[in-house]
């Protein structure tokens, strides 16, 4: 039997109410996940309005490499034809106008702004830097990586064969915890995402409010079925593997950092959602390793891939064809534009026929003392 939700739910003692007429009632957990449902819909409503912004807005480079990365990865199975019709294809379009999904996505937009500070302290009375940034969920997640990594602590490792460089949080944890906060934000509600380092912790917030009823610990285990905010925007950000696989978000966060040592928490607001890293020395022993400042690592999705070119070409030289079906890949010009060429620019890699760059008996390997950051 449904319930007439004229007022909100409520907890005491741990059990859900809720005002029907003159009494309150007990709601059963089935009535509980279709109130959170029902109002979940209701909010992601507002992804799916046609905006102001036209899809001529839209940066084509842009929109192509998020297309190349999809077909990489196997999740886009079209072929960038046209801005429009692209757009249209991720369902992010009505007529010339983007829905407020692709306006956050990739057009110019309002509604993402991104507040990131630096704190002398434990607390936000005195800051050493603070930077606000605008632009769309991409570019946002990418500056956002970029100052973190700025900003906290790295040791270098050195074993018998490379060079290892390693942050005081895990690059994953922080890389998931970024996305979600865009993710699961309520966008139209004048919020920003805030990026806070401390000098014992990280913490990111998300102006998105968790479901009522429902603690992390239930995603992270596997209890409770995932709950998308803005589902549209979720599956956008699926097709080029920025979201690695749905509801999964917050147990990635825990994997990666039970995996680093670091500790973390996640706090639930009432004005929204905490991920919290903390930086200890427990966390971070620099004994017997060099602390020269090191190369700050980017765009850790490409990151992996060059990693593990670099893997292979180490074992035995490689061609392209080979290294392109280990790595996942189909597009052959991308890949020697994306990967190949930078790599060998950096000295990464290196040719086996160096004086004929198209020969076809060409290969690529991989020095053990020019491995660097890749890992």
């Amino acid at each position: 039997m449904s319930v007439l939700r004229t007022h909100t739910p409520y907890f005491a003692y741990n059990v859900a109410r809720i005002r029907v007429a003159d009494e309150d009632k007990v709601m059963s957990q089935q009535e509980l996940t279709d109130y959170i449902m029902e109002r979940q819909s209701s909010e992601g409503v507002w992804e799916r309005k046609v905006s102001e912004c036209l899809t001529s807005s839209v940066d084509e480079n842009s929109l192509k490499e998020y297309i190349h990365r999809g077909q990489e990865f196997g999740r886009i199975s079209f072929d960038y034809s046209d801005r429009d019709t692209v757009l249209g294809k991720l369902s992010l379009t009505a007529g010339s106008y983007l829905l407020n999904a692709g306006m956050v996505l990739f057009g110019e937009t309002p509604y993402n702004d991104l507040q990131m500070a630096v704190f002398a302290g434990t607390d936000r009375l005195t800051f050493l830097d603070i930077q606000r940034e605008h632009g769309t969920i991409f570019e946002l997640v990418d500056r956002a990586e970029k100052y973190i990594f700025k900003n906290i602590r790295w040791r270098v490792e050195f074993g018998s064969l490379q060079r290892k460089e390693i942050p005081e949080i895990p690059v994953d944890a922080v890389r998931e915890a970024l996305i979600n906060s865009f993710c699961h934000k309520e966008y139209g509600t004048g919020q920003n995402n805030e990026v806070s380092i401390y000098k014992d912790r990280v913490e990111i917030y998300n102006p998105g409010t968790f479901p009522a009823g429902y603690e992390p610990e239930d995603f992270i285990s596997g209890r409770e079925r995932p709950i998308r905010r803005n589902p549209l925007i979720a599956q956008t950000l699926y097709y080029s593997k920025n979201v690695e696989s749905f509801g999964t978000g917050l147990k990635r966060i825990a994997d990666a950092c039970d995996a680093a040592g670091c500790k973390y928490k996640f706090e639930v607001l009432k004005s929204g959602f905490v991920v919290v890293f903390y930086r200890s020395d427990e966390n971070f022993d620099t004994t017997g390793t060099d602390t020269t400042p090191v190369t700050i690592p980017v765009n850790t999705p490409d990151k992996d891939i060059r990693s593990k070119i670099v893997s292979l070409c180490l074992n035995a030289p490689q061609t392209r064809e080979q290294l392109m079906q280990d790595c996942g890949m189909k597009n052959k010009a991308h890949f020697l534009k994306a990967y190949l060429k930078p790599m060998l620019e950096t000295g990464e890699l290196q040719l086996t026929v160096p004086d004929k760059p198209n020969s076809r008996n060409q290969k690529y390997i991989a020095l053990r003392h020019t491995t660097g950051d890749e890992q």
